[in-house]
């Protein structure tokens, strides 16, 4: 049986320490920064919600609101940072693909200027599959919730 590995010494990841991590840019990195990873159990992302990004050019022109898609990928970012951290594979190739996600709600809308929380729980993990609940808040709202399992490809 294999030993889990020693997770990188990290309770809050910046943005560089975010692109280390997972391969998104502009305009798809959705988290400005990670705080609270607790290896293997949880993490809390923040992404500031400006009206400069491109989803708000066409949803919707005269009432700009955040895809609900968006907010759940989001989450999954947060979730594959504090992956990044927990199997320390910061600064190798480290690709995150969905395999499911069930139980997705929207609660709230997101819209500009909102400061979107984005709280995710591993629920199975440590191998190459990971299963996660999220939960997306503004302040006390919540905006979306939803559970979703990913793979894990270390690719370097």
């Amino acid at each position: 049986m294999s030993e889990k590995p020693t997770p990188a010494p990290y309770t809050e990841a910046d943005l560089d320490l975010i692109k280390q991590i997972i391969p998104h840019r502009y305009p798809f990195l959705l988290v400005d920064k990670v705080r609270e990873i607790e290896p293997n159990v949880s993490a809390v992302g923040i992404k500031m919600v400006t009206c400069n990004e491109p989803h708000f050019q066409g949803h919707f022109p005269s009432k700009p609101i955040m895809p609900g898609v968006m907010i759940v990928e989001a989450l999954a970012q947060t979730a594959a940072v504090l992956v990044g951290v927990s199997m320390d594979v910061i600064g190798k190739d480290l690709l995150t693909y969905f395999m499911g996600i069930d139980k997705a709600k929207f609660r709230r809308m997101v819209v500009p200027g909102d400061c979107l929380e984005l709280h995710v729980k591993a629920l199975r993990g440590g191998g190459k599959i990971w299963k996660f609940e999220g939960i997306a808040k503004v302040g006390d709202e919540v905006a979306a919730s939803a559970e979703f399992t990913a793979m894990m490809d270390l690719r370097g």
